[in-house]
C-alpha cells in the first residue's frame, strides 16, 4: 500500500480542519487505530497552526502526505521567514504560545526541520502506524500468505 496526496491551502485557520479531515479519513479507512490517528492529527494540527501563524509573507502553505511501509510521513511547508531555532524545553507556564513543536515531538516518532532563513520552513513528521485488528489490508496480506 502506498498513498500520497498534497494540499495547497490558504494561510488561514480555515484550512486546518480540511487537512485533519482528509488525513484522518484516509488513515481510518486503512484501519489505523484511533489512538495513532489522534497522535498524527494533533501533530499535524500544531504544524499547520505554525505555518498559518508564522508562514508569512506567503499567503499559502502546503501539506504533503505519504502513507506506506507501515508509517505516515507528513510534510508541512511554508514560505515564511524560517524558524530561528527549535525549542528544547517547554516555555514558562504563563506563556501563551511556544508549545507546538514540543507537542509534535511528544506524539510522533520522528520530526525533522528543513529551515531556509528568509525562504521558509518544512516540518517533516513521521509516525509508525498501529493497526486495528480487522484492518482490511492486514486481512488481505494474511490470505495471500496462507496461499
Amino acid at each position: 500500500m502506498d498513498i500520497e496526496f498534497s494540499l495547497a491551502l490558504p494561510r488561514e485557520a480555515v484550512g486546518i480542519p480540511m487537512v485533519r479531515k482528509a488525513l484522518g479519513d484516509s488513515l481510518r479507512s486503512l484501519g489505523v487505530t484511533e489512538s495513532c490517528v489522534s497522535d498524527i492529527l494533533l501533530a499535524v494540527t500544531e504544524g499547520c497552526a505554525n505555518a498559518v501563524r508564522h508562514g508569512g509573507p506567503a499567503n499559502r502553505y502546503e501539506v504533503d502526505v505519504a502513507i506506506g511501509y507501515g508509517r505516515c510521513d507528513v510534510r508541512i511547508i511554508d514560505r515564511g521567514q524560517g524558524l530561528l531555532r527549535v525549542p528544547e524545553q517547554y516555555p514558562p507556564a504563563d506563556t501563551e504560545n511556544g508549545r507546538g513543536i514540543l507537542i509534535m515531538q511528544a506524539v510522533v516518532d520522528e520530526i525533522f526541520f528543513g529551515i531556509t532563513p528568509g525562504r521558509g520552513t518544512t516540518v517533516h513528521l513521521r509516525k509508525h502506524l498501529d493497526w486495528d485488528e480487522d484492518a482490511a489490508f492486514l486481512r488481505d496480506e494474511r490470505m495471500l500468505a496462507a496461499v
